[in-house]
């Protein structure tokens, strides 16, 4: 188990440097096109930090409202509170806030910048369907996604990647306005810089959102896998959460709730078809693994 956890972080190391990586050597090819050469790197880098610091500090808040959540007080839910409580006091972090959204279909997630400032949301499918060890299961998981600082490390590449589509957009329209060619070539009627410019910015408005929806979603896909392992280790009886993700899988109820994003912090891959599992369109672009990979590496602990 230790090891698995072990090569998960190393996995997810080099897919955030990647991250980086293919944000430089964008920012750094706009610069050359510019023929402002660095600077053009810098001031992206400017821009995603900036746009990181924001989703950040108040990600949260954003998340919780989009999904209607709504905050408990222990007397509301005692036993969610009770299984919360023992949970992050085994994990040695404060408790969480405790939320329920208003939706049958079980699921649930955890967000917030650090375990100081955490919370947790489960829906109302997921309290009325799971027995105890289940739901101790469920929060085990979401508090190794905070204990591991996860919102931390998906906020920063979901901005990267966001920086990354807004220049290629930027450049392609810098191309039909004209603007570059008309100072690089002194050509109204265009020419080779433009032609170059053009075929630059195509190239960046196609394979970039692509690219960076690839390394964003391994990213999320990875930190599952380890969210999985360290949650088992938290309650120390992994059958609890396969049977979980076992009833998750069962259910033939839509997420009414979910979005594009903030798919990648529930539990499982929220599926908005109603009374069917995912589309082979969804799964082609899944932030989460397979189901039946996560059981069978929680069942061979």
């Amino acid at each position: 188990m230790h090891e698995e956890i072990a090569s998960n972080k190393r996995r997810t190391v080099l897919l955030v440097a990647g991250a980086f990586l293919f944000f430089g050597v964008v920012g750094m090819l706009i610069g050359y096109v510019f023929g402002t050469g660095p600077i053009g790197l810098v001031v992206a880098l400017v821009i995603a930090a900036v746009l990181s610091v924001s989703s950040f500090l108040y990600g949260d808040r954003l998340v919780l409202a989009s999904s209607r959540a709504r905050e408990v007080s222990a007397a509301d839910e005692p036993r969610l509170h009770n299984l919360v409580e023992g949970l992050a006091i085994a994990a040695g972090m404060p408790k969480p806030r405790i939320y329920v959204v208003p939706e049958q279909a079980p699921n649930a997630f955890a967000t917030g910048r650090d375990p100081e400032h955490a919370s947790i949301a489960v829906t109302q499918g997921l309290l009325a369907s799971m027995n105890r060890v289940e739901l101790e299961g469920v929060i085990g998981h979401e508090l190794a996604h905070v204990l591991d600082r996860d919102m931390l490390v998906g906020t920063i590449v979901a901005t990267l990647v966001g920086a990354v589509v807004l220049m290629s957009e930027f450049l392609m329209r810098s191309w039909l306005w004209g603007g570059i060619g008309g100072r690089r070539g002194n050509d109204s009627n265009g020419g080779p810089a433009t032609l170059i410019v053009f075929g630059i910015g195509f190239a960046l408005m196609v394979l970039a959102p692509l690219a960076g929806e690839v390394i964003k979603r391994s990213v999320s896909r990875n930190r599952e896998f380890l969210a999985d392992a360290q949650g088992a280790m938290l309650t120390r009886y992994p059958p609890g959460l396969a049977s979980a993700l076992r009833k998750i899988d069962a259910s033939p109820t839509a997420m009414h709730s979910a979005n594009n994003a903030t798919a990648h912090l529930w539990l499982s891959q929220p599926s908005r078809i109603e009374g069917t599992r995912i589309g082979p369109l969804e799964k082609i672009f899944a932030t989460h693994p397979p189901i039946a990979e996560r059981i069978r590496r929680l069942e061979e602990m």
